[in-house]
């Protein structure tokens, strides 16, 4: 059974603060708060408004004694804690305490400190379309299809916190107090303000980087991205490991461009099957490496397949669902 300490107070926690205590008062007051944490929540959020309320004493002009009583009244609705509370007496020190405490600026403050709201959590869902949005920070994300972001309603504290399923791509808006981090899988990906790309598929992730630089978090390892490179991190694996990536074909859901830079046929085909939802079959080991550099502005997948064939002199066959390259 806990002991009770029915002589710890309001005012002998203002003696307390004071450093007016006797010796065995002070003994109490650190007893009390030992044997019961709600006991310490109490105190805590005494302290907090009594020292935060203090910078406004020096242009005091409330009456002493009310500002007491709506000081004490503060602490009682908004505590958890439980304390008897005696009778005002005409000890100098609850005059001090008075002085302190400024209507409207100890209102304010309390009204922060224990408005414990908490944060609604927002959820961007892309479906079948591409989405682009903006966050409470400015920064601009673009939702590639069947993609989730989740956000908080405002950020607060020292970072920028967001969870991504799916892809998207970043335009961080710079602040370097405050980083910006998403959490992707079992990824950390921590930047103050640049653009990239962040992709999901079956538990791996790939991260290419368009300006700054991103950091890269996994397991206490971390590796730091630059423009024109790129990390590809599977799903159980520790390695960080980066390299170069040629081209923005990455973003074409963005941009609604397919940029190939000596791009491979095989990456070119991964994409278009992806952003027509086709399934594209290249037969044939040779056909698979063939180097095309060009750029494919928003046409349409027939026009872009007899483009393809017309450069390699292959033929395409559609069959079904499927469309062969050979």
């Amino acid at each position: 059974m806990k002991e009770k300490f029915d002589h710890i107070d309001d005012e002998l926690l203002v003696k307390y603060l004071l450093d007016e205590t006797t010796t065995d008062e002070n003994a109490a007051v650190e007893q009390w708060l030992s044997v019961d944490t709600t006991n310490q929540k109490y105190f805590d959020d005494f302290k907090l408004i009594w020292e935060g309320s203090k910078q406004f004493a020096a242009t005091s002009t409330v009456d002493e004694e009310a500002s007491w009583e709506k000081f004490r009244d503060r602490i009682h609705t908004t505590s958890a804690g439980k304390a008897t509370v005696k009778p005002i007496g005409s000890f100098y020190w609850l005059r001090i305490a008075a002085m302190v405490v400024i209507i409207a600026g100890a209102a304010l403050l309390a009204y922060k400190i224990f408005d414990n709201k908490e944060i609604k959590t927002l959820a961007v869902l892309s479906s079948n379309k591409v989405i682009t949005d903006t966050l409470p920070d400015e920064s601009v994300i673009t939702l590639n299809k069947n993609s989730e972001l989740s956000y908080p309603e405002k950020f607060k504290g020292n970072t920028r916190k967001v969870a991504l399923k799916g892809e998207a791509f970043f335009s961080i808006h710079p602040d370097k107090s405050k980083p910006f981090i998403i959490t992707v899988n079992d990824i950390t990906v921590r930047v103050v303000g640049t653009s990239f790309n962040i992709k999901s598929s079956n538990g791996n992730t790939e991260i290419i980087v368009a300006t700054g630089i991103v950091q890269v978090i996994k397991n206490n390892k971390e590796i730091d991205l630059h423009p024109d490179e790129k990390i590809l991190v599977k799903k159980d694996d520790n390695i960080l490991v980066k390299e170069k990536e040629k081209g923005t074909l990455y973003d074409y859901y963005r941009t609604k461009q397919f940029e190939c830079d000596n791009t491979p046929l095989w990456k070119l085909v991964d994409v278009l099957n992806q952003a027509y939802g086709t399934d594209i079959i290249i037969e044939g080991k040779e056909l698979r490496n063939l180097p095309l550099t060009t750029t494919f502005n928003d046409q349409s997948l027939d026009t872009i397949l007899e483009i393809i064939r017309q450069t390699f002199n292959i033929s395409v066959t559609k069959t079904g669902n499927e469309i062969i390259l050979k």
